[in-house]
C-alpha cells in the first residue's frame, strides 16, 4: 500500500484535469521511472578519521607529495586511500554521492533542481557516532531522495569528511574539532557544488540546471547546510565563541592557513583545486541542527525552510548549547530555527513564498502554532518557513525527541553494536526516537514533502506560487460550516454551494489522522477515539480544496 497521505494521490487526480500534475509539487514519476546511480566520486581530500593523523611526524612530507601531486594533476597512489596499508601516516578519502534522477529515457526535462542532501551522524562514522545511523544511504536520506526524484528534481546523497574527538577532556577542546570537522564538511559541500556546475556546462551527466540548487541537512547536516548558506565572510569566523581566546580577536578554532580558505583552497590540509566554477546554492533546508550565529544571517541570504521538534534535546530550538548525543556533553551555543527563522523573515529572505495562503494542511498546521507557548517554549510569532514539530514528553528514561523522521533496521549489524555493555546502539537511538518505525519516519517525511516544496516551487520559480485551494473568496469557501467547534463527540461538516468529494484529517503535525469519500453536501465526523486538540479538516470539491480547523475537547 502507498503509505502517502490520502491528500497527495487527490491533488494529482484534482490537477490532472485541469493542467496534469505540477512537478516539483507532486510525483509525476513512478518508482520505475527513475534511476539511482550509486558511488560517483565528486572529489578527494585528507581524511581525519583515524588511521589517517596529520599530526603524525612523517605527516608533513607525505602532504606536500599529496599538495605535489595534486597541482600537477597526477593520479595519488593507492597506499594514500588504503587504511589497512601501513607505509602512509595521512590517508586520502574519496567522496562518493548516489544520484537518484527521473530516467533520462522518460524525463525529456534537461535542465532541473538538484537538491543535494546531508546526513546527520554527529560528524562520525557509524557505530562510533553511538548510533546506527549517519551515512549517505539511512533510510531516510533514501526516501527524501526517492520522493525529490519522482517529483522531478535530481537528488544527490553525497558523503562528506568526518572525524573529531567528542571524549576530548575539555569543552573548547570539544568546540575546536567539532567547529573544524563542520568546517570541512561545509568545503565538501562546495566542492561537490563546483563539479556538479562543471558537468553541467559540459556533458551535463545529469541534466541538471546549475543555478537552482537546493542544499537539504538533517541533523550535523542540518548544521551544515545552514553554515553553508551564511558563511560567506572571512570575519565571521573569528566571532566571539569561535575564539580560543575570547579577547584575541585575531585568533579563531578554524586556521584557515591550515584547512583552506571560505571555498577549501590555499590550506595545507587541503587538496581542492578551483575548476573555475562557483559553490553558490539557491536555497536551504534543515531537518534539525541549528545555525551556527544569527551575525550570519543577512539580507539577500538565500531563502531557509526549518523543520524542528519544539523540545529537540540536542540542538536548541530557539537557542543554547549543542549537546552531543555521543556523550551528553555540551560543546558550542548556537541558535535554532526558532530564532533564525524569525530573523530571516525580518530580512525578507523569505519573502517569495511569504505570502502563500492558508488553505493547505501543512501551511495550516504550522501557522496555527506561531506565537504559542508550548510546555514553556514560545514559538515565534511570525516565522514564515519553520514547521515546529510537537511530539511527546516521554518518560524517563526516554528522551524528547529530536528526529521523528528517522529510522532504521533495528536487527542490522550497526544497530546490535554495543557502546556500552548491555546496550546496543539500536537502545541508545531509541531512547530519543521510542516509538521509531519506517511508516512514522514515512509520515514526517510526507509532512516534509508537503510544506517544503511549495515553498521551493516559489523561491525557484519552478512553477505557479500556489497551493491547490479554492480562494477563501469563493462562494464555495464562503459556503463551508463546521460546527460546532470545540466539539465533544461530533461535527457536523457542510456546505451550500457544491458537493463534497472527500475529507482529509489531520493533526496539528500535519500528519493524517483520516480519510474518507464523502459525496455529499453535508456529512458528521465522528470523533472515534481522537485526541483533545486541534485538527485540520480538508475538503475536496471539483473545484479544489477547502481546508478549516476544528478542535475537540
Amino acid at each position: 500500500m502507498d503509505h502517502r497521505p490520502l491528500l497527495a494521490l487527490v491533488l494529482g487526480v484534482t490537477t490532472l484535469s485541469a493542467a496534469a500534475q505540477q512537478r516539483y509539487l507532486e510525483e509525476v514519476f513512478t518508482n520505475s521511472e527513475i534511476t539511482i546511480t550509486s558511488g560517483i566520486s565528486y572529489g578527494v581530500n585528507i581524511d581525519f578519521l583515524p588511521p589517517s593523523n596529520v599530526q603524525d611526524p612523517g605527516a608533513p612530507a607525505e602532504i606536500v607529495q599529496l599538495q605535489t601531486l595534486v597541482s600537477m594533476q597526477q593520479p595519488i597512489p593507492p597506499e594514500f586511500f588504503d587504511p589497512n596499508d601501513g607505509s602512509t601516516v595521512v590517508k586520502v578519502k574519496d567522496l562518493q554521492m548516489d544520484v537518484y534522477q527521473p530516467d533520462q529515457g522518460v524525463d525529456s526535462e534537461s535542465a532541473r533542481p538538484v537538491v543535494l542532501y546531508l546526513h546527520t551522524g554527529n560528524a562520525l562514522p557509524p557505530p562510533t557516532n553511538g548510533s546506527p545511523t549517519g551515512l549517505r544511504t539511512d533510510s531516510c536520506a533514501v526516501e527524501i531522495c526517492k520522493q525529490m526524484a519522482r517529483r522531478g528534481y535530481v537528488a544527490i546523497s553525497m558523503d562528506y569528511r568526518l572525524g573529531w574527538n567528542p571524549l576530548a577532556a575539555t569543552e573548547e577542546e570539544r568546540r575546536g574539532q567539532l567547529l573544524n570537522a563542520i568546517y570541512r564538511a561545509i568545503h565538501d559541500v562546495r566542492q561537490c557544488v563546483r563539479n556538479l556546475k562543471a558537468d553541467a556546462a559540459g556533458v551535463n551527466t545529469w541534466a541538471v540546471d546549475p543555478n537552482k540548487i537546493i542544499v537539504l541537512g538533517e541533523g550535523t547536516g542540518g548544521y551544515i547546510a545552514l553554515a553553508n548558506a551564511t558563511l560567506d565572510d572571512p570575519a565571521e569566523l573569528f566571532i566571539e565563541k569561535f575564539r580560543p581566546d575570547p579577547f584575541d580577536p585575531t585568533t579563531s578554532y578554524v586556521d584557515t592557513t591550515l584547512v583552506g580558505n571560505l571555498a577549501g583552497f590555499n590550506g595545507q590540509l587541503t587538496l581542492y583545486r578551483p575548476n573555475g566554477f562557483d559553490y553558490e546554492t539557491q536555497f536551504c533546508v534543515n531537518l534539525g541542527g541549528a545555525l551556527a550565529d544569527t551575525s550570519w544571517v543577512a539580507p539577500g541570504d538565500v531563502p531557509m525552510v526549518a523543520f524542528h521538534t519544539v523540545f529537540d534535546p540536542f540542538a536548541p530550538f530557539t537557542e543554547g548549547i549543542v549537546i552531543v548525543p555521543t556523550t551528553g556533553g555540551p560543546v558550542v551555543p548556537v541558535q535554532g530555527s526558532n530564532l533564525f527563522e524569525q530573523l530571516i523573515n525580518t530580512y525578507g529572505n523569505n519573502d517569495a513564498f511569504a505570502t502563500l495562503p492558508d488553505g493547505d494542511p501543512y501551511t495550516d498546521a504550522a501557522r496555527a502554532l506561531y506565537g504559542q507557548t508550548i510546555d514553556g517554549v514560545t514559538i515565534s510569532p511570525s516565522p514564515e518557513g519553520l514547521f515546529p514539530f510537537i511530539r511527546p514528553r516521554w518518560p524517563s528514561p526516554a528522551m524528547d525527541e529530536a528526529s521523528p523522521w528517522q529510522w532504521w533496521d533495528p536487527n542490522s549489524p550497526l544497530a546490535q553494536v554495543e557502546i556500552m555493555p548491555g546496550v546496543t546502539t539500536n537502545d541508545a537511538s531509541l531512547a530519543s526516537n521510542p516509538d521509531m518505525s519506517p511508516t512514522k519516519g514515512r509520515t514526517y517525511i510526507d509532512t516534509i514533502m508537503g510544506y517544503m516544496n511549495p515553498r521551493i516551487v516559489c523561491a525557484l520559480n519552478l512553477g505557479p506560487c500556489s497551493l491547490v485551494s479554492i480562494d477563501e473568496s469563493d462562494p464555495i469557501a464562503q459556503g463551508v460550516s463546521v460546527y460546532p467547534t470545540p466539539a465533544t463527540d461530533r461535527v457536523t461538516i457542510g456546505s451550500e454551494q457544491a458537493t463534497i468529494r472527500m475529507y482529509t484529517l489531520y493533526d496539528v503535525n500535519g500528519r493524517q489522522v483520516d480519510a474518507a469519500n464523502v459525496e455529499a453536501r453535508q456529512f458528521d465526523l465522528d470523533r472515534n477515539g481522537l485526541g483533545n486538540g486541534t485538527y485540520f479538516i480538508q475538503l475536496q470539491f471539483d473545484q479544489g480544496a477547502v481546508t478549516r480547523k476544528l478542535v475537540f475537547n
